[in-house]
């Protein structure tokens, strides 16, 4: 149960102000519903391959290789979560829920949420409810941005990232550091 707790907090937290819940937000006037699925949709398939593959790649190496790898995945989460989101406003929708899906899932495949999901998949013995627990968190992040619409962006957004960013980042050095022997 722990691991879907985990896969839910670290995915409804680190898809706040990401670009895919912007994306929603920002669509979710011209497309309605249909934005909001396609969301959905994008965020359990995204949830379930970086578990998965978390766990594929973690069953393959050492322990002490295992707590690197996490590390590392940490470490590119808050890299991404540092990095400023600079996205115009789309001027003119394609109206298409399935344009929608396929942006949100190229969105979503690199972003910190998937790659915290992957290093937590890759440290638990539980990767099924990692990605049942992070495809929930970011599916309610996705309905927070869908439910406030243009308003989303006039939130603390940015500082909101930093300081997830922060977190992670030093969670990431001191697994590193831990994985390494040095503290």
């Amino acid at each position: 149960m722990s691991s879907f707790l985990f896969g839910f907090a670290a995915a409804l937290l680190l898809t706040i102000g990401a670009r895919d819940q912007l994306l929603v937000a920002r669509l979710s006037q011209h497309l309605g519903a249909a934005i909001l699925l396609a969301g959905l949709l994008a965020a359990v398939f995204t949830a379930g391959l970086m578990a998965l593959a978390g766990d594929t790649i973690a069953q393959l190496l050492p322990v002490a290789a295992r707590q690197m790898l996490v590390a590392i995945a940490l470490l590119v989460a808050a890299a991404e979560l540092f990095w400023p989101t600079r996205e115009k406003r789309p001027k003119e929708p394609t109206r298409s829920p399935f344009a929608a899906f396929v942006v949100l899932m190229a969105r979503q495949w690199g972003d910190a949420a998937r790659f915290l999901l992957f290093a937590l998949a890759a440290a638990t013995a539980l990767p099924e409810y990692v990605a049942l627990g992070g495809a929930a968190g970011a599916a309610l992040a996705l309905a927070g941005g869908w439910a406030l619409g243009a308003q989303l962006e006039a939130l603390p957004l940015r500082g909101f990232r930093l300081a997830m960013g922060a977190m992670v980042l030093i969670g990431g050095l001191l697994l590193g550091l831990g994985a390494r022997g040095l503290i």
